[in-house]
């Protein structure tokens, strides 16, 4: 039945939180944040929390690009008040520069790749930005899976909005009765692609159990989707 998979890059392949957290972590000794807060828990709660709601606001185009990475870096020295435009662009292009670099993926995300490549066509539908997304995956060596990676970048649409995913169904030549998306951010990836009636997988790591409908597919582990695919 389905002949293309698109599949969500941060957190359903790519580890983003556990990379993420390891490279502030670099960057909170390197830079000695322990000047201004009380542990690294305390600054990354702080940053782990405000990026969350600009993330939002960037899908809902409130804030740009620009925006959404100097407020988020800067919120939590600015909680501790420290205000160091300087301190903050040093260690936002240090963060970027190595976080591109770190390699861990989701538990057994290389091997379920393995197995889909071999039958199905495989594409990355991302919202996140060029210049990292294709490098992380180099990364960690998945790019060869996929033959397109398609990004909000390119139109300036985000997921969840029904443009992206027919933005990707032209630009890959796919259908969406076809089409299958995974991913695991409920709204962007599963709600998104229900809205356009492609087929959808929820790759529920959180393992929640009261969703607001029933998915195609509910995959807690990458191993599970020999089952269904």
């Amino acid at each position: 039945m389905y002949k293309s998979i698109f599949i969500d890059l941060d957190d359903t392949v790519w580890a983003f939180s556990e990379n993420a957290r390891d490279t502030f972590q670099d960057m909170y000794d390197k830079y000695h944040f322990d000047r201004y807060f009380r542990s690294f828990d305390h600054f990354y709660t702080l940053y782990y929390k405000k990026n969350l709601e600009l993330w939002a606001d960037y899908g809902e185009r409130k804030i740009t690009k620009d925006e959404l990475n100097e407020r988020r870096f800067s919120y939590p020295l600015q909680q501790v008040g420290v205000d160091d435009k300087s301190l903050v662009k040093a260690y936002s292009d240090n963060f970027f520069a190595e976080i591109m670099y770190k390699k861990k993926l989701m538990p057994h995300a290389r091997e379920a790749l393995e197995y889909l490549a071999s039958k199905y066509n495989l594409y990355i539908l991302s919202n996140g930005f060029r210049e990292l997304q294709e490098q992380k995956m180099r990364s960690a060596g998945v790019e060869g899976y996929f033959k397109k990676v398609i990004l909000s970048e390119d139109i300036g649409v985000h997921k969840p909005y029904p443009e992206i995913f027919y933005f990707a169904m032209s630009a890959t030549q796919s259908e969406l009765k076809t089409s299958l998306m995974i991913g695991d951010n409920w709204e962007n990836d599963v709600a998104g692609a229900k809205g356009v009636g492609m087929g959808n997988v929820y790759y529920n790591i959180r393992k929640e159990g009261h969703l607001p409908f029933k998915p195609d597919f509910d995959m807690k582990d990458w191993k599970e989707v020999k089952s269904f695919l």
